[in-house]
């Protein structure tokens, strides 16, 4: 597989190169807390974990780039979309809950028609994960929560991120019987 970093694709065709725009990496005697954004900025760390807002302006930064080191997953959505008020929450909690495992990057489709347009979003809410700055799945509507977490996972697998199974109560209990 070629390196994405160097091939071209339709998602950065025109795109303009912001990353000279970025803060400056954090010294190595900051802590965690310096890292972040500072309080009340878009996005941020919410328990250690990134959910982030992303603009026109900050999308290859905060999306492609990232996604070269990290799973990121898009959350298309809309402030009078009731279905996307049922999904970003399981969304966020999910993204907390995998411990910075992959970011959840939020786009607000009326602030930003363009990028929902480069991504022919035909209806909201539509989820589309970016793993090595390509799209590498998506999904539209509002899931159940399993197969939302199967598809995370289907995801993450893609992205090369090493899972840690989940544990199954059951086979706990089956074994705490066979060992008494």
């Amino acid at each position: 597989m070629s390196d994405p970093r160097m091939t071209s694709s339709i998602f950065t065709r025109g795109a303009v190169d912001l990353s000279a725009l970025r803060a400056p990496a954090p010294t190595p005697t900051s802590t965690p807390a310096q890292a972040g954004p500072p309080a009340g900025a878009p996005g941020g760390a919410v328990g250690g974990v990134t959910v982030i807002d992303v603009t026109e302006a900050t999308f290859q930064s905060e999306v492609l780039e990232r996604s070269l080191n990290t799973p990121v997953v898009i959350d298309f959505w809309a402030e009078w979309c009731e279905p996307c008020k049922q999904l970003s929450p399981v969304l966020e909690r999910l993204a907390v809950e995998g411990g910075g495992a992959w970011v959840l990057a939020k786009i607000d489709v009326d602030a930003n028609p363009r990028l929902a347009q480069m991504f022919r979003v035909q209806g909201i809410p539509m989820v589309y994960a970016v793993v090595g700055g390509q799209p590498v799945d998506a999904f539209s509507g509002v899931v159940p929560e399993a197969q939302l977490k199967q598809w995370i996972q289907a995801v993450l697998k893609a992205g090369g991120v090493a899972l840690a199974e989940p544990a199954d109560p059951r086979l706990d209990e089956a074994d705490d019987a066979l060992m008494a």
